[in-house]
C-alpha cells in the first residue's frame, strides 16, 4: 500500500517535470554533458595509453640502439619512462591531470615528472576540468537541486499538500514518492557513469573494485536526493529551500574542498622548489665532483682501493678508477636526492591527509578521496611511480658505471680528450646497453586500493547517517 501510493506520487511528480521546461532542460543538459565528457575522456585516455606505451618502447629501443660509446656518455644520454593511465581514469583522472606522466632519467639528477595538462601547488583538490568526475561531484548535485528544490514546497504553496494529507496520504508516503521521483531523475545523470564503469570492468580492472566505485557514486547521488527532498519539506517556500540548498551546495562542493587544501598547506607547509633546489645543490657539492678523480672527497676511497689490491698507483689497479669514482659518487648522490625526494613526498602526503579529513565536513571531499584512491589516480600512486622510476634510474646508471669500471681501460679513459683517435678508442661495445630493464608501471592491486579507501568509506557512511536523520526530521515536521 505504501509503495503503491508512493509510486503514484512519483509518477505525478515526473509528469510535472516533463511539462516544466526548466526541469526537462536540466535533465537533458546533465545527461548530455555527462555522456559527452565520458566519450571525450575515453577517447583521450585510450589515445594517451597507446601513445605512452608506444613511446616507452621507442625510448627503450633508442637507448639500446646507440652505437659504441663511452659509458658515461650513455649515463647522460639518459632514458624516458612513461606512466600509462588506469582504466578508471576515464571517469576519475585524479592527480594525473597535473602531476605529469613522463620522467627523463639521467645520471646525477632526479628530474620531475613532465607533460602535465595543468598544475596546482599541493595538488590536493582540483575541480576545474570538465571531467566525468567533476560533473558527478560538483555539477550533478546542482542539477538535482534545480530539479527538486520545490518538489514538496510546491505542494504546500499550491494548497495541494493539505488535500493529499487529508485524503489519507501519510507524510512518509508523500516524501517517499518525492524521493523516488528525484532518485529516478538522479539516475539520468548517474547512468552514463555506470555504463562507463561497466566498460571499465571489461578493460582489465577488478570487477569488485569497479562495483564498489559505482556504488560509492550511487550513494553520493542518493545523499543529495535525500538532502534536496528533506529541505523542500522543511521550508514552507520554494525560494527558501532553494537558497538553503545553494548554500549547502556551495559549501560542500566548492568552499570546503578549497578550504581543506588551504588549511593543509598552512598546517603542513612545504619547502619551495627554489629553496629546495639550493639545499640539494649545497649538499651535493659537499660530496665532491664525480667527474674529477683528484677531488679531495675521494682521497679515502683511493687509499682504500690501493690497499685492497695492494698496489701503489691507480694505474696498476685491475679496475678503472674513474669508473669506481663515478659509481661511488652516484650512489652517494642518489642517497641525498632520495632523502630530499622522500621528505617532499611525505610533506605532500601530510597535506593530502589533512585535506581529506574535510570529508567529515563535506561528502564531496569523501567521495573524491574514494574516487581517486579506487581509480589508482591518487597522490600515493604518483609517488610510487616516482620511486619506481628512481629505482630504474639508479639501476641503469650504476650498471653503466659498472661497465665503466670493468670494461674500459683506465689509461685510455684518462687520455680520451688528447685527440680524436684517443676518444674513438675510449669506448665500450654497444651490447652493454642491453642492461636497461623494461619499465611497465601498474597501479596498486585492487585489494590494496580498497583497503586504502576504508577511512573515506567511513566518512561516506557518516553522511548516510546524517541524511537519514535529516529525512526523519523532515517527515516529523512536514505540515501543510
Amino acid at each position: 500500500m505504501i509503495l503503491r501510493v508512493a509510486n503514484t506520487i512519483c509518477a505525478e511528480q515526473w509528469r510535472y517535470w516533463l511539462r516544466t521546461k526548466v526541469a526537462a532542460t536540466v535533465l537533458m543538459l546533465g545527461a548530455v554533458l555527462t555522456l559527452a565528457a565520458l566519450v571525450v575522456n575515453a577517447f583521450h585516455i585510450e589515445e594517451a595509453a597507446h601513445a605512452r606505451e608506444h613511446l616507452q618502447h621507442k625510448a627503450e629501443e633508442r637507448f639500446k640502439a646507440q652505437p659504441d660509446k663511452h659509458p658515461h656518455r650513455m649515463v647522460h644520454y639518459g632514458h624516458y619512462v612513461f606512466r600509462a593511465p588506469t582504466p578508471l581514469s576515464v571517469i576519475e583522472p585524479g592527480v594525473d591531470t597535473y602531476t605529469g606522466n613522463a620522467i627523463f632519467l639521467e645520471g646525477h639528477r632526479q628530474n620531475s615528472a613532465m607533460f602535465a595538462e595543468q598544475r596546482q601547488s599541493a595538488g590536493l583538490t582540483r575541480f576545474s576540468s570538465l571531467t566525468p568526475s567533476f560533473l558527478a561531484l560538483v555539477l550533478a548535485p546542482l542539477f538535482i537541486i534545480l530539479i527538486g528544490y520545490g518538489s514538496v514546497s510546491r505542494e504546500r504553496e499550491a494548497g495541494t499538500l493539505t488535500l493529499l494529507l487529508s485524503q489519507g496520504t501519510s507524510r512518509s508516503q508523500l516524501l517517499l514518492g518525492k524521493l523516488l521521483a528525484l532518485a529516478a531523475a538522479s539516475a539520468v545523470f548517474l547512468m552514463p557513469l555506470l555504463l562507463a564503469c561497466f566498460y571499465v570492468a571489461f578493460s582489465g580492472e577488478s570487477a569488485s573494485l569497479v562495483a564498489l566505485f559505482s556504488v560509492s557514486y550511487a550513494v553520493y547521488f542518493l545523499l543529495w536526493t535525500v538532502v534536496v527532498t528533506a529541505c523542500s519539506a522543511l521550508f514552507e517556500k520554494s525560494s527558501a529551500s532553494f537558497t538553503i540548498l545553494i548554500v549547502i551546495w556551495m559549501s560542500a562542493c566548492v568552499l570546503l574542498p578549497r578550504l581543506g587544501s588551504s588549511v593543509a598547506t598552512n598546517l603542513a607547509p612545504s619547502m619551495g622548489k627554489l629553496e629546495a633546489d639550493f639545499k640539494v645543490e649545497e649538499k651535493l657539492r659537499s660530496l665532491g665532483d664525480g667527474h674529477d678523480v683528484n677531488d679531495p672527497a675521494f682521497k679515502k676511497l683511493k687509499q682504500d682501493l690501493l690497499a685492497k689490491y695492494n698496489v701503489d698507483s691507480v694505474d696498476d689497479l685491475p679496475v678503472n678508477f674513474r669508473g669506481v669514482v663515478a659509481q661511488y659518487s652516484e650512489q652517494r648522490q642518489a642517497e641525498v636526492l632520495s632523502e630530499f625526494a622522500e621528505n617532499r613526498m611525505q610533506q605532500e602526503l601530510e597535506q593530502a591527509h589533512i585535506a581529506r579529513q574535510f570529508g567529515w565536513l563535506s561528502p564531496t571531499v569523501a567521495i573524491r578521496s574514494i574516487s581517486t584512491v579506487l581509480a589508482g589516480t591518487s597522490l600515493e600512486t604518483h609517488h610510487r611511480f616516482l620511486r619506481e622510476a628512481e629505482a630504474l634510474r639508479l639501476e641503469f646508471v650504476q650498471g653503466l658505471n659498472k661497465v665503466h669500471v670493468e670494461k674500459l681501460d683506465y689509461k685510455l679513459d684518462m687520455n680520451r680528450n688528447a685527440s680524436e683517435e684517443a676518444a674513438d678508442k675510449a669506448v665500450v661495445d654497444a651490447s652493454n646497453w642491453a642492461l636497461l630493464a623494461e619499465f611497465k608501471f601498474e597501479p596498486e592491486k585492487s585489494a590494496v586500493r580498497i583497503s586504502n579507501a576504508n577511512l573515506y568509506f567511513l566518512q561516506l557512511l557518516f553522511w548516510v547517517g546524517i541524511t537519514v536523520l535529516l529525512l526523519r526530521i523532515a517527515v516529523r515536521r512536514l505540515n501543510p
